[in-house]
């Protein structure tokens, strides 16, 4: 497993580097991209997205010493909390964008993503639920790491405030979501999308990797929490993608705006320009 998730995470890291790296070359050099060349690989990035949150899944649910993991429904509540937390931060970023910049985001384009995080956190939340009922309808050894996670056991619930306020955020975030005049509103959905993606951060950390170790195989019990090493190196790596990502995208903008443009496209006077295609913001959104 660990060697098919090698080849899924490089293969969907070249997919989203080469397919964007073709547009913008194109856009550079005033052509037009080729939709033959390079949509195919879109929608096969799809389905690639699909294999690398199954395969990461499948690593820990082949773990039969792992209970808590060894479930079918891991993998696909890997997939609905990364359509959730991950259009969620997709939503954040590219109002970010439309509101700093003079690059103009379509507003269909929020209105889709919207609906995409809604249904994903409200299938999320479904899968949860069973979850929850399996384990604890009629409770047994296999379900001791699940009493920890909610309610501790034999003393020990660190973890028990941790995944009590990822539910509320989670059950809070998804009600106000699935009201549509709230989904509309642009301040209920950026404050939305904040609570979903810190609330499956908390899910997908705290409350899935931790609690898969207690208790051990052999039933000890040995509680975890994060050292100021393992935290600066968490800030460290989230520092690092978001350095990654300011850099790609003040890279890509004049590109895509028409400001930026190949010198020798410049001294030839000709090419592909995408000024007349965009759309202008009107003068109250400017």
């Amino acid at each position: 497993m660990l060697a098919w998730d090698v080849v899924v995470l490089n293969g969907y890291l070249a997919l989203n580097s080469l397919i964007p790296f073709y547009i913008l070359y194109s856009h550079y050099t005033g052509r037009k991209p080729n939709k033959s060349r390079y949509v195919p690989f879109v929608y096969l990035s799809v389905f690639w997205a699909v294999s690398i949150h199954l395969v990461t899944a499948f690593l820990m649910a082949g773990l039969p010493a792992r209970p808590f993991w060894n479930h079918g429904l891991l993998g696909p509540r890997f997939l609905a909390t990364a359509f959730t937390a991950g259009t969620a931060f997709m939503i954040l970023l590219l109002w970010f964008i439309d509101n700093e910049t003079e690059y103009d985001i379509d507003r269909g384009a929020f209105k889709k993503l919207a609906m995409i995080t809604t249904v994903a956190a409200q299938v999320n939340l479904i899968m949860l639920g069973s979850e929850i009922f399996t384990e604890f309808y009629f409770p047994t050894h296999h379900a001791e790491s699940a009493r920890y996670l909610f309610f501790g056991l034999e003393g020990y619930d660190a973890l028990v405030p941790w995944i009590r306020v990822a539910l509320v955020l989670n059950l809070g975030a998804t009600a106000v979501l699935t009201l549509h005049p709230l989904r509309e509103n642009r301040y209920w959905l950026l404050g939305s999308c904040v609570v979903l993606f810190v609330a499956v951060w908390i899910d997908k950390g705290m409350g899935l990797v931790v609690p898969g170790f207690v208790p051990s195989p052999l039933g000890e019990i040995v509680e975890y929490s994060p050292t100021w090493v393992e935290v600066v190196v968490t800030m460290g790596i989230w520092a690092m993608g978001l350095f990654i990502l300011t850099v790609l995208v003040k890279v890509a903008l004049p590109i895509e705006m028409g400001t930026e443009r190949s010198p020798l496209l410049k001294r030839s006077g000709g090419g592909y320009s995408r000024r007349s295609e965009r759309r202008k913001k009107p003068a109250s959104q400017a």
